[in-house]
Protein backbone atom coordinates (compact mmCIF):
# COMPACT_ATOMS: atom_id res chain seq x y z
CA UNK A 1 0.00 0.00 0.00
CA UNK A 2 1.35 3.42 -0.95
CA UNK A 3 2.39 5.85 1.73
CA UNK A 4 -0.35 8.46 1.32
CA UNK A 5 0.56 12.00 2.25
CA UNK A 6 -1.33 13.53 5.15
CA UNK A 7 -3.19 16.72 4.24
CA UNK A 8 -1.05 19.85 4.09
CA UNK A 9 -2.21 23.24 5.35
CA UNK A 10 0.04 26.24 4.87
CA UNK A 11 0.15 29.37 6.98
CA UNK A 12 1.37 32.15 4.73
CA UNK A 13 2.11 35.73 5.67
CA UNK A 14 4.62 38.49 5.37
CA UNK A 15 7.53 38.46 7.79
CA UNK A 16 6.57 39.90 11.17
CA UNK A 17 2.89 38.92 10.96
CA UNK A 18 3.18 36.22 13.64
CA UNK A 19 3.16 32.86 11.84
CA UNK A 20 5.37 31.09 14.38
CA UNK A 21 3.62 32.70 17.35
CA UNK A 22 0.22 31.53 16.10
CA UNK A 23 1.47 28.01 15.28
CA UNK A 24 2.94 27.66 18.77
CA UNK A 25 -0.57 28.35 20.12
CA UNK A 26 -2.43 26.24 17.54
CA UNK A 27 -0.44 23.03 17.79
CA UNK A 28 -1.42 22.26 21.43
CA UNK A 29 -5.06 23.13 20.66
CA UNK A 30 -5.10 20.74 17.70
CA UNK A 31 -3.38 18.04 19.75
CA UNK A 32 -6.21 18.37 22.30
CA UNK A 33 -8.52 17.33 19.44
CA UNK A 34 -6.36 14.18 18.93
CA UNK A 35 -4.92 15.57 15.70
CA UNK A 36 -1.32 14.43 15.28
CA UNK A 37 0.65 17.31 13.80
CA UNK A 38 3.65 17.38 11.53
CA UNK A 39 5.33 20.67 10.68
CA UNK A 40 7.39 21.93 7.77
CA UNK A 41 8.93 25.36 8.27
CA UNK A 42 10.49 27.25 5.41
CA UNK A 43 13.42 29.45 6.31
CA UNK A 44 15.39 31.85 4.15
CA UNK A 45 18.31 31.67 6.56
CA UNK A 46 21.24 29.28 6.54
CA UNK A 47 20.43 26.66 9.14
CA UNK A 48 21.98 23.68 10.81
CA UNK A 49 20.22 21.50 13.36
CA UNK A 50 23.47 19.94 14.47
CA UNK A 51 26.04 21.39 16.88
CA UNK A 52 29.61 22.12 15.75
CA UNK A 53 32.08 20.00 17.68
CA UNK A 54 29.64 17.13 18.35
CA UNK A 55 30.46 13.73 16.83
CA UNK A 56 27.38 13.74 14.57
CA UNK A 57 28.29 17.17 13.21
CA UNK A 58 31.90 16.16 12.55
CA UNK A 59 30.85 12.92 10.83
CA UNK A 60 28.32 14.73 8.66
CA UNK A 61 30.86 17.39 7.75
CA UNK A 62 33.29 14.60 6.84
CA UNK A 63 31.03 13.91 3.87
CA UNK A 64 28.02 11.78 4.81
CA UNK A 65 25.09 12.56 2.49
CA UNK A 66 22.62 11.58 5.19
CA UNK A 67 23.16 11.42 8.93
CA UNK A 68 20.63 9.99 11.36
CA UNK A 69 21.07 10.87 15.04
CA UNK A 70 18.92 8.92 17.50
CA UNK A 71 18.22 8.33 21.17
CA UNK A 72 15.25 6.85 23.07
CA UNK A 73 13.25 10.11 22.91
CA UNK A 74 13.69 11.21 19.25
CA UNK A 75 15.64 10.88 16.07
CA UNK A 76 16.57 13.33 13.36
CA UNK A 77 17.67 12.70 9.80
CA UNK A 78 19.83 15.35 8.18
CA UNK A 79 20.19 15.22 4.41
CA UNK A 80 22.69 17.29 2.46
CA UNK A 81 21.09 18.77 -0.68
CA UNK A 82 23.71 20.90 -2.44
CA UNK A 83 22.44 19.85 -5.89
CA UNK A 84 18.77 20.57 -5.15
CA UNK A 85 17.59 23.57 -7.16
CA UNK A 86 14.47 24.48 -5.19
CA UNK A 87 12.54 23.02 -2.31
CA UNK A 88 9.97 20.38 -3.25
CA UNK A 89 7.17 20.50 -0.69
CA UNK A 90 5.64 17.18 -1.80
CA UNK A 91 8.99 15.46 -1.43
CA UNK A 92 9.51 16.98 2.02
CA UNK A 93 6.00 15.98 3.14
CA UNK A 94 6.71 12.47 1.90
CA UNK A 95 9.49 12.15 4.48
CA UNK A 96 6.86 12.08 7.27
CA UNK A 97 5.54 8.81 8.66
CA UNK A 98 1.88 9.01 7.61
CA UNK A 99 1.04 6.53 10.39
CA UNK A 100 2.08 9.11 12.99
CA UNK A 101 0.75 12.33 11.45
CA UNK A 102 -2.83 13.37 10.61
CA UNK A 103 -2.04 16.86 9.32
CA UNK A 104 1.11 18.64 8.20
CA UNK A 105 1.15 22.33 8.97
CA UNK A 106 3.39 24.30 6.66
CA UNK A 107 4.89 27.63 7.68
CA UNK A 108 5.67 29.64 4.60
CA UNK A 109 5.65 28.23 1.06
CA UNK A 110 3.00 30.82 0.21
CA UNK A 111 3.20 30.18 -3.53
CA UNK A 112 2.67 26.40 -3.31
CA UNK A 113 -0.58 24.94 -4.71
CA UNK A 114 -1.86 23.68 -1.33
CA UNK A 115 -4.64 24.75 1.00
CA UNK A 116 -3.60 27.77 3.01
CA UNK A 117 -4.66 30.22 5.63
CA UNK A 118 -3.33 33.70 5.00
CA UNK A 119 -2.33 35.70 8.06
CA UNK A 120 -2.69 39.42 7.51
CA UNK A 121 -1.98 42.50 9.61
CA UNK A 122 -2.59 45.85 7.94
CA UNK A 123 0.20 47.51 9.95
CA UNK A 124 2.81 45.36 8.14
CA UNK A 125 2.09 47.63 5.18
CA UNK A 126 2.03 45.02 2.41
CA UNK A 127 -0.90 44.12 0.13
CA UNK A 128 -3.14 41.20 0.99
CA UNK A 129 -4.02 40.74 -2.69
CA UNK A 130 -0.55 39.48 -3.61
CA UNK A 131 -1.00 36.46 -1.30
CA UNK A 132 -4.49 35.55 -2.46
CA UNK A 133 -4.94 32.60 -4.82
CA UNK A 134 -7.45 29.81 -5.39
CA UNK A 135 -5.89 27.70 -2.59
CA UNK A 136 -6.71 30.17 0.20
CA UNK A 137 -9.37 28.65 2.46
CA UNK A 138 -9.42 31.51 4.99
CA UNK A 139 -7.81 34.79 5.98
CA UNK A 140 -6.92 35.40 9.61
CA UNK A 141 -6.63 39.08 10.41
CA UNK A 142 -6.98 41.50 13.30
CA UNK A 143 -9.39 43.70 11.30
CA UNK A 144 -12.50 43.04 9.21
CA UNK A 145 -11.60 42.84 5.52
CA UNK A 146 -14.27 43.56 2.94
CA UNK A 147 -14.82 40.88 0.32
CA UNK A 148 -13.33 38.00 2.33
CA UNK A 149 -15.96 35.30 2.83
CA UNK A 150 -14.07 33.16 5.34
CA UNK A 151 -12.33 35.42 7.82
CA UNK A 152 -10.87 34.36 11.17
CA UNK A 153 -9.56 36.38 14.08
CA UNK A 154 -5.75 36.11 14.05
CA UNK A 155 -5.77 36.83 17.81
CA UNK A 156 -8.13 33.93 18.58
CA UNK A 157 -6.19 30.65 18.19
CA UNK A 158 -9.15 28.62 19.53
CA UNK A 159 -11.36 29.91 16.70
CA UNK A 160 -8.68 29.03 14.15
CA UNK A 161 -8.18 25.56 15.69
CA UNK A 162 -11.94 24.89 15.46
CA UNK A 163 -11.89 25.99 11.81
CA UNK A 164 -8.94 23.68 11.03
CA UNK A 165 -10.56 20.75 12.84
CA UNK A 166 -13.77 21.20 10.83
CA UNK A 167 -11.82 21.64 7.58
CA UNK A 168 -9.84 18.46 8.26
CA UNK A 169 -13.01 16.45 8.94
CA UNK A 170 -14.55 17.84 5.75
CA UNK A 171 -11.64 16.93 3.47
CA UNK A 172 -11.30 13.44 5.00
CA UNK A 173 -15.04 12.72 4.58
Amino acid sequence: MANLLPPLLAFAAYSGTGKTTLLKQLIPLLKQQQIRIGLIKHTHHDMDVDTPGKDSYELRKAGANQTLVANNQRWALMTETPEQQSLDLTYLAGRFDSGKVDLILVEGFKHEPISKIILYREEIGKPLESMMDKYVIAVASDKKIEGITCQLNINNPKEIAIFITQWLKQIKA
